[in-house]
């Protein structure tokens, strides 16, 4: 047998199903990132379902490239339609930086949109490689 605490008062059935964890909204879940090495040049893949292309915007400002999602799925509700109880739509905005270097350029950017996936890609810098170099101890 198990005990199940019970709520005093009033509850909604409803309120109290959506409260659990399984339904919270996690925004790690966002913008999910793979970046690969694919010869001589990166490919960044970020998930965005449910944006539009319009919606997204790219760039790049001292050796970092941003992208910026926005986006507002709240709708009209009319009367005929019903009254929803519980409605799960993703409104606003998302952002996620990373550095790239200050040699790669926008114009080395390339950009893919579909089916709520952004590819990225662009060419790898070689730095050439130094010498060590020693720090003296006093």
């Amino acid at each position: 047998m198990m005990l199940v605490p019970r709520r005093k008062g009033n509850f909604d059935l409803f309120d109290e199903m959506f409260n659990d964890p399984f339904f919270e909204r996690n925004e790690n879940k966002i913008m999910k990132t793979d970046i690969k090495e694919k010869g001589d040049k990166y490919l960044v893949e970020i998930d965005l379902p449910g944006y539009e292309k319009e919606d997204i915007k790219i760039e790049v400002e001292d050796g970092y490239l941003t992208v910026h999602a926005k986006v507002n799925k709240a709708e009209v509700e009319s009367k005929e339609d019903g009254k929803y109880i519980q409605k799960e739509r993703y409104s606003g905005e998302c952002a996620r930086s990373f550095y790239i270097g200050e040699d790669i350029k926008q114009e080395d950017i390339k950009a893919n949109f579909k089916n709520g996936m952004l590819t990225l890609s662009f060419p790898r810098t070689r730095k050439e490689k130094s010498d060590k170099k020693y720090i003296d101890i006093e």
